[in-house]
């Protein structure tokens, strides 16, 4: 082309780990080594299966008007009975120690029956809140790192509440969120069947499995989005 070359650039090449498409070797490939494994950490966190453990969650909701809420959800590992804990829009550190303190009160006696609180690692289960379980003889298991199933119980009630409710509503506050969820939780402890529970409630009861005729009755929850059929 006649351009002369650059004479701060003669003799120089460029180094092999800039080459353009470069390909690299399968020999050099197979020997590289590997970053180590972290399942060995995580074997060293605790889980547990016991019958009377409850297990904790923060559920986000988002409303019309584009804000935020959270839920403090408790589940009973055992009966699968759930707690709702309180209903923020700024949750931190502060207010969820409080409302462990307000479930503690709430339980009163039957608190003692718990030995473990499995939670996930969040920022805001600080230290104090850990406390407050702890002095109650209730000993903390937080769940491995970016393993959901560890919860799966509480993950899988958040994924029927949004299936079952807050998908077909349109929530409007604070106030909105915690009549639809003391509404449905209410249904949810006393007349949805489990099949881990032989097709009971949380709460107890048996179904009746006569063949005589009887008469059924509806109830309508939630403006009739959820049925509930009880035997006259």
């Amino acid at each position: 082309m006649g351009l002369q070359k650059n004479p701060r650039r003669i003799g120089w090449t460029r180094p092999h780990c800039r080459r353009l498409n470069r390909v690299d070797d399968p020999e050099e490939r197979r020997t590289r080594s590997r970053a180590p494994t972290v399942r060995s950490d995580l074997a060293r966190v605790p889980l547990c299966t016991g019958p009377r453990n409850p297990r904790d969650r923060l559920a986000h909701v988002d409303t019309v008007f584009l804000r935020r809420l959270y839920i403090m959800v408790v589940i009973e590992h055992g009966r699968r009975r759930v707690h709702v804990a309180g209903i923020t829009a700024h949750p931190t550190g502060e207010w969820v120690t409080q409302q462990a303190r307000n479930l503690l009160m709430e339980l009163g006696e039957h608190a003692e029956r718990f030995r473990f609180l499995i939670r996930d690692r969040d920022s805001k289960f600080t230290a104090a809140f850990d406390a407050v379980f702890t002095g109650a003889d209730i000993r903390i298991i937080r769940t491995p790192i970016r393993a959901p199933r560890v919860n799966a119980i509480a993950e899988r009630f958040i994924g029927t509440l949004r299936r079952e409710c807050l998908d077909h509503m349109m929530i409007t506050g604070p106030r909105h969120l915690d009549v639809v969820l003391r509404e449905y939780v209410q249904h949810f402890n006393t007349r949805r069947p489990h099949r881990s529970l032989r097709q009971c409630p949380p709460a107890g009861g048996t179904p009746s499995g006569s063949a005589a005729a009887v008469r059924v009755l509806r109830r309508d929850r939630l403006g009739g989005l959820i049925h509930e059929c009880t035997v006259a």
